[in-house]
């Protein structure tokens, strides 16, 4: 047999999502809750909403699919986040009630970036942070709806910590290495993630989660995972492996796009359950206590 040469960082990562087993732990154990709480407050789960960006309205309905999910966030009492947009979408978001980061792109335009900050901060932001992950493209700095990216550089993420009172998060975190300078400059909280597999040969974020806790593990900088992540289950192996969090993406859009706000919201829910049943089965009553005691992880080829 031939062997093929795979470079889709998102079907390597599903591959090494899909060798981790559990084994079950049943005999004195109680059924789990998965309520928690970070950054000061109290959730509903360790599940935040992605960082969409463009979403229109679905089927002709009056509100855009930002909005939709964003009020299903408020409902649930789960952290919102938002990503690239301008300051009177943003302004709309808020308005839902939903407890909301805004991760501003690096724009080539630093005086853009420093607005979107400061507005987010003024309309009441729960957090802002940057998607450093956008940077680059094949042939060059990025360009995304027309704008141009930039590098940063770690004074001027320092710069933006230090320009705001709210939390602030780094989206786009693979290495140890930025993990460390994201603690050092005062980040609240890190998104690990290879953007929807952006990088070929791309390291599966649930593979260097381990490294990148123990890096972490004197600081209190929250660890939150995203790519691939489409049921409780895998919610239960990025907590086990290290995660504070972890954010489904693309697996949730066909909810939200048939069924807006009650179909995101279902999706979630679903999530929970399937967390709070691995959890149960496993052995562990509250999610701060999940490790990775009951994991595998088998050969891949």
């Amino acid at each position: 047999m031939e062997y093929k040469r795979l470079s889709d960082a998102n079907i390597i990562n599903e591959q090494y999502m899909d060798s981790i087993l559990f084994e079950e732990h049943l005999i004195g154990t109680k059924l789990a809750s998965t309520e928690c709480e970070l950054f000061g407050q109290k959730w509903s789960m360790p599940v935040m909403t992605p960082a969409f960006s463009h979403l229109g309205n679905y089927s002709g309905r009056e509100l855009t699919g930002l909005e939709e999910y964003s009020i299903g966030a408020r409902n649930l009492n789960i952290l919102n986040f938002c990503g690239m947009m301008e300051n009177d979408m943003f302004k709309k978001i808020i308005d839902t009630g939903a407890k909301t980061v805004r991760f501003v792109k690096p724009y080539a335009d630093n005086g853009k970036v420093r607005d979107q900050m400061k507005f987010a901060e003024e309309v009441g932001a729960f957090g802002i942070g940057m998607d450093i992950d956008h940077i680059f493209g094949e042939t060059g700095y990025d360009i995304v709806i027309g704008e141009e990216m930039a590098a940063q550089t770690e004074e001027m993420l320092a710069s933006y910590i230090e320009s705001t009172k709210l939390p602030f998060f780094v989206k786009g975190v693979l290495s140890v290495e930025d993990a460390e300078k994201c603690a050092k400059l005062g980040a609240k909280g890190i998104i690990v993630s290879h953007h929807h597999g952006r990088l070929p040969y791309a390291i599966p974020p649930m593979m260097i989660l381990p490294e990148i806790k123990e890096a972490l593990v004197e600081t209190d900088v929250k660890i939150i995972v995203d790519c691939g992540i489409a049921s409780g289950y895998d919610v239960y192996k990025a907590l086990a492996l290290g995660a504070d969090a972890a954010c489904p993406g693309r697996s949730m859009l066909p909810s939200l796009e048939k069924d807006g706000t009650e179909g995101m919201e279902r999706f979630f829910t679903k999530i929970r359950d399937e967390l709070r049943f691995a959890m149960s089965s496993t052995g562990f009553e509250k999610t701060e206590d999940i490790d990775d005691s009951a994991l595998w992880i088998k050969e891949t080829i």
